[in-house]
């Protein structure tokens, strides 16, 4: 009787350290690998078309955007160096010059602003043109295409900062947007906007980390 007491004990002993080492297994952290994250520099990512973005930081106020008319491509600059580029862009249905009047699909040449941003559009995002600038309104006071009054309420205007008239016959609302529902196909055969310039979604959507209130926009 004696032995069995003393072999239950020590079996007890036994299985007792076992438990506890298991339990002090299952509990211990397992040794944490540092996580080491190195900065990425002049990171590109590649975002259609061969259309190569370099990411910045530096002030973006001196960014400005170079719309070429004849080889539908938009360009991101920084005085003369190219941040990006962004291909097969659409005009107007009538192409790109002089506008003389309201609805006649013709996107203008000429450097503007990016007066006002919808972020609502039903083109994805609108990035609204200081369209008609000064030159503009100049042009068509020779052409006889607006009275002295409308000139000067667009040079009013342009010298209070503000958004010139949108409502004057050579037009309004002329800007940079996506699609939208649009379909891309289609943008990409050919010119079908009413004077403004478009590109598709996912290049509007990249362009937003450069594009501000204020930036010049040269249309040529």
């Amino acid at each position: 009787m004696l032995l069995l007491h003393f072999l239950l004990k020590a079996f007890l002993s036994i299985f007792l350290s076992i438990c506890i080492g298991l339990m002090s297994a299952c509990t211990a952290e397992k040794p944490k690998k540092k996580l080491v994250i190195k900065p990425l520099i002049n990171e590109k990512v590649i975002i259609k078309d061969d259309t190569t973005i370099e990411k910045i930081t530096e002030n973006i106020s001196s960014v400005w955007l170079l719309i070429d008319t004849k080889k539908k491509r938009l360009d991101v600059k920084r005085g003369t160096k190219i941040l990006a580029s962004f291909d097969k862009i659409a005009i107007g249905r009538s192409g790109a010059g002089f506008k003389n009047k309201r609805g006649d699909k013709i996107t203008p040449l000429g450097t503007y602003k990016i007066g006002w941003v919808n972020n609502k559009s039903s083109f994805r995002t609108f990035y609204g043109f200081t369209y008609p600038s000064i030159e503009n309104a100049k042009e068509a006071l020779k052409k006889n295409l607006i009275s002295r009054d409308t000139y000067y309420l667009i040079l009013d205007a342009h010298h209070s900062n503000k958004i010139p008239p949108q409502n004057t016959s050579l037009g309004g609302r002329i800007g940079l947007h996506g699609l939208g529902s649009g379909n891309e196909e289609v943008h990409r055969l050919w010119d079908w906007t009413k004077g403004c310039v478009a590109v598709t979604n996912q290049q509007i959507d990249a362009l937003s980390q450069w594009i501000v209130k204020g930036m010049t926009v040269k249309v040529k």
